[in-house]
């Protein structure tokens, strides 16, 4: 499982498959999205704006990440 650190309250699905480099754009976002099973907390996500925060696992395939948020909120 990669963790992904924000200093934010939380992050969008698409900013974490860039920051994650699966995408490069929020147009390839959305397409991986649509060619892809995403999950969120077990449930199967589509919504390329969901809100992730801190706690969140997702799943890309065999991918996990879980979001940590460092306390420092901007």
């Amino acid at each position: 499982m990669k963790e992904i650190t924000i200093t934010t309250e939380y992050i969008k699905l698409d900013q974490l498959l860039k920051l994650s480099r699966l995408v490069n754009s929020g147009g390839e976002a959305k397409d991986f999205i649509a060619c892809n099973d995403i999950y969120v907390n077990d449930e199967k996500e589509i919504r390329r704006g969901r809100k992730l925060r801190d706690g969140d696992i997702v799943r890309i395939g065999n991918q996990v990440f879980r979001i940590v948020q460092n306390g420092e909120q901007k």
